[in-house]
């Protein structure tokens, strides 16, 4: 199967920049659209921001200008970096990536998180 594990989550003051990691390991032959999502307590999960396998990139309003997320193909990784964080990016952030199996089956899988916390 596959494996997505986030790490580089912590607590960091506000304006402050952290950098997300989603390492990706299993029976991988492909990996397609890969994503970060956020949850805050007591809030739904958001999509944050998405890259497709030719790394077109798109983002939540709320971050543009701020955040960047990129990817290591060869490496299977996938970074979000976080610049002038505020209070309200406090959260616990989770990769999700298509992957297409060497079985040759696509799905959808999900790390486990990493939070983040900003302090004002």
């Amino acid at each position: 199967q596959v494996q997505l594990v986030e790490s580089g989550g912590g607590l960091v003051q506000a304006g402050g920049s952290l950098r997300l990691s989603c390492a990706a390991s299993g029976s991988i032959f492909s990996i397609n659209a890969m994503r970060w999502y956020r949850q805050a307590p007591g809030k739904q999960r958001e999509l944050v921001a998405t890259i497709t396998s030719g790394s077109n990139t798109n983002y939540a309003d709320s971050v543009k200008g701020r955040f960047t997320i990129s990817r290591d193909n060869a490496k299977n990784t996938l970074y979000l970096q976080m610049n002038s964080l505020k209070p309200e990016d406090t959260a616990v952030y989770y990769c999700n990536a298509d992957v297409t199996t060497r079985a040759i089956r696509t799905s959808n899988y999900w790390g486990q998180g990493t939070q983040v916390t900003v302090s004002s």
